[in-house]
């Protein structure tokens, strides 16, 4: 379980194929806190870690992760965001997050509104996932309010924090980012489906 806030960025170091899976070596500043059989969200995904030497540690994405997530696409050099799981004793600031992805979606437009920043996206219209205005998402593993809502289409806005220590402030137009869409509503839209 994780909240979308995220702690620090990590750097792909290696990427390594093996058969259908691909394992992931990152460069991060908690490193030396981590352990083997962790889980940690990187983009929002929740991957377990499974070595550690020195500053590096490897994590492994299967095929159906690297479908449905924006993992696929990482090359050395890329930065991700990285949040440890949640602490039973911590505060909630965020919202619930599972690190279990949905879809990616596109970015569409990013405003600069001299003092925040705003991000359009818009996703695959057969995923049966709403956002609502004032509602929670989770955007490449960061918790955020939707401002606007569409069909198949939402922004948020983030402060120049968020810009600057996530790797939002790599997002452009056409960059393709994870979404996870928030469990409570997926839970009421599934209900009312079945109605």
């Amino acid at each position: 379980m994780f909240t979308g806030i995220i702690e620090t960025l990590a750097t792909v170091n290696k990427i390594e194929a093996e058969g259908t899976n691909i394992h992931f070596t990152f460069s991060s500043g908690i490193t030396h806190e981590l352990k083997v059989d962790q889980s940690v969200s990187h983009n929002g995904v929740c991957l377990t870690v499974t070595k550690i030497v020195n500053t590096l540690y490897t994590v492994t994405a299967i095929q159906e992760t690297l479908m449905k997530t924006n993992l696929g696409a990482l090359k050395p050099g890329d930065e991700v965001n990285l949040e440890r799981c949640m602490s039973a004793n911590g505060r909630f600031d965020g919202h619930i997050v599972q690190g279990h992805v949905d879809t990616t979606a596109l970015c569409t437009q990013v405003k600069d509104l001299n003092g925040s920043y705003e991000f359009s996206f818009t996703y695959d219209k057969n995923i049966n996932h709403i956002t609502v205005e004032k509602g929670s998402i989770t955007v490449n593993g960061v918790s955020l309010t939707v401002v606007n809502s569409d069909v198949c289409s939402f922004s948020v806005c983030i402060i120049p924090y968020t810009f600057e220590n996530t790797n939002f402030k790599n997002i452009i137009k056409g960059s393709k980012v994870n979404l996870e869409f928030d469990i409570v509503g997926k839970y009421v839209a599934k209900l009312m489906a079945n109605r």
